[in-house]
């Protein structure tokens, strides 16, 4: 795990740029830095940045940017399969590895088989790849986007960086905030925030996940995909089958995720998720697993009770962090700051104190259970949506149903939800994710309106809502915040739900195999039978990392109202009023609350960048 950041084109960054740039990269990287300049021609340059992470082969000899024949080679992330392919390539004649890290073996791979390579590798990564022979550079990024690489052409050339200051640092010049963005994330939340291909600031963009991307002095290419997921449900798959290959699937992905030349940390709730990685690495695969938890006494997301039957049942290190409301908006500015955006959600702030926790004790990795929910099934509306693929199936969804009324209806917070023919009678019903955007619209002075769409990947409610979840709204959102929060600390954060095998095997699960006795994630819940303790695997409840903002933010103390409301550019874009108004509602519901994070959060983004 690391930063990089760099150019190509007619203009390089001079040398203060280039050290500036440097010096904001230091967070990502504390354990080094290395610059590589080239000059092709007259009039066409590139160079490359790195600050180092050091999580394998931490000696000097595996600092970045890396050389092999020509090639150059910066990359921020970790190739978890990496010895398997250095066996590979040992047996190709690739000898004399200089290093036993993962970076050179990536390298290599790269030299030897160009992009192809890229088709074998299991890991997040953003990487740039320089041929000193072509001129050409090549982009790459890992298939989940777990690891960010932003872009910004001008005048010819191309700057790219872990993040968008390292853009601004070698630019020499600030970035115009994206207005358009900060209304689509104000009314309409962080599902839609990669809808587009917009970002927060004008003409930067993402490289897509999954996509290289190449560049020499005579074209800028389009992003093109090295990997397309196979997403064929395998009809004849028995459920006992699904249950036998998903642990064989799951056990794989921590295995290879528990490589490391430093200990591991592990975010540790009280549900299923992280508790099949806690006991995987504990029960199967013997390590010394050390789980760290917030603390929220809120009884709709409080879980002490689980997390209390995981530690002691399993004999397992464990940390506790309250939440705190002590400082919070300072310390909220100080995060909205580094993120170079506004920060998303509440359990985002909730997990970078879950990430300063870890960095205290030393570790610099840490795993966590994001992508569970979107490959196994884990929200409420999933069983509204695998109730209308069930409809055809006239005692399968009679079954179902009553399972939903009994278990899961008591359960459900949404109004919207309540309603178990809801996708029956209207397939794309999606007013429970944007909740009261078209009220938030009347409140904004800048006119946005723009309505819910996805993408058809597959037939089929549940599987296609699932596949947008995964590769549009619900996992790379916060894969985004927990890069930034983790490295906001320089500590690197792995999750093996995140996974090629394990996602493809998932998506040959027949649906429905998806949900059982009213329970989501059925065949995960099975295949950590034995693993798991009972009471977590039978729990149907899910609470999520999650907090309510009114217990870290208190809109009745004066000195919070005075900030919220002081005189700030974000009010040229919403009326003040409405937000006083709402503020002063005793008793706010939950997409309101939301709302009301999302202008707290947009507007110390605005107020640092426009004030």
């Amino acid at each position: 795990m690391c930063g990089i950041a760099g150019y190509i084109g007619p203009n390089p960054p001079a040398d203060e740029r280039v050290e500036n740039c440097l010096s904001r990269m230091g967070r990502r990287g504390p354990d080094g830095v290395g610059v590589y300049r080239k000059k092709m021609h007259p009039g066409w340059s590139t160079c490359l940045l790195h600050s180092r992470l050091a999580i394998l082969d931490l000696d000097e000899r595996a600092r970045q940017p890396m050389g092999h024949h020509g090639k150059w080679l910066v990359v921020n992330g970790e190739i978890y399969n990496y010895l398997e392919i250095r066996k590979d390539l040992e047996a190709r004649g690739e000898g004399s590895f200089k290093t036993s890290g993962d970076s050179e073996v990536l390298l290599r791979a790269l030299a030897l088989d160009g992009n192809e390579a890229l088709d074998q590798v299991e890991g997040m990564f953003a990487f740039a790849l320089f041929d000193e022979a072509s001129g050409t550079l090549t982009l790459g990024r890992d298939r989940f986007a777990e690891k960010p690489l932003y872009l910004f052409s001008e005048n010819g050339g191309l700057y790219f960086g872990s993040e968008v200051k390292f853009i601004e640092a070698l630019r020499g010049q600030k970035l115009e905030i994206n207005q358009r963005q900060i209304c689509r994330f104000i009314i309409n939340g962080y599902r839609s925030l990669n809808k587009t291909g917009e970002t927060f600031w004008q003409g930067v963009s993402e490289l897509s996940a999954g996509c290289v991307m190449e560049v020499t002095a005579d074209e800028q290419g389009n992003p093109t995909p090295y990997w397309q997921p196979h997403l064929q449900e395998n009809k004849s798959l028995s459920f006992d089958d699904a249950v036998e290959g998903a642990r064989e699937s799951i056990v794989k992905a921590v295995g290879l995720r528990l490589r490391s030349d430093v200990p591991l940390a592990f975010c540790m709730s009280g549900g299923v998720d992280s508790n099949a990685l806690v006991s995987i690495a504990h029960n199967v695969l013997g390590y010394d697993v050390h789980g760290f938890t917030i603390v929220n006494s809120h009884e709709r997301y409080a879980e002490q009770d689980m997390v209390d039957l995981a530690v002691s049942a399993q004999g397992l290190r464990h940390t506790e962090i309250d939440l705190s409301t002590e400082n919070f908006l300072p310390r909220l500015s100080a995060l909205v700051a580094y993120h170079d955006a506004p920060v998303y959600t509440i359990s985002a702030y909730a997990h970078w104190l879950l990430m300063e926790a870890v960095a205290g004790h030393g570790y610099k990795t840490v795993v966590s259970g994001t992508g569970a929910d979107e490959i196994f099934s884990g929200y409420y509306d999933h069983h509204l949506l695998y109730l209308a693929d069930q409809a055809g199936e006239p005692n399968s969804h009679c079954e179902a149903l009553g399972n939903w009324q009994t278990h899961i209806s008591p359960l459900t917070q949404n109004p919207i939800l309540k309603d178990p023919d809801l996708f029956i009678n209207k397939p794309d019903a999606r007013d429970h994710l944007y909740m009261n955007a078209e009220l938030f619209g009347r409140y904004m002075h800048v006119p946005f309106d723009e309505a819910f769409d996805e993408n058809c990947y597959v037939l089929g409610h549940l599987r296609n809502r699932m596949l947008n979840e995964l590769f549009v709204e619900t996992v790379p959102p916060p894969m985004h915040e927990e890069d930034l929060n983790a490295m906001y600390w320089s500590v690197e954060n792995r999750s093996p739900f995140l996974d090629r095998n394990l996602m493809e095997f998932c998506s040959s699960v027949p649906t429905r195999h998806l949900v059982q006795d009213g329970k989501a994630k059925a065949v995960l819940r099975e295949a950590m039978r034995g693993i798991v303790p009972d009471p977590i695997i039978n729990n149907r409840r899910k609470m999520g990392f999650n907090a309510p903002l009114l217990d870290l933010l208190d809109v009745a103390d004066p000195d919070v109202r005075a900030m919220l409301l002081d005189n700030s550019p974000i009010y040229d874009m919403i009326d003040r009023n409405a937000i006083e108004n709402l503020m002063a509602d005793p008793d706010p519901d939950h997409s309101r609350n939301l709302f009301l994070f999302y202008v707290l959060s947009s507007k110390l983004f605005v107020d640092q960048h426009l004030s």
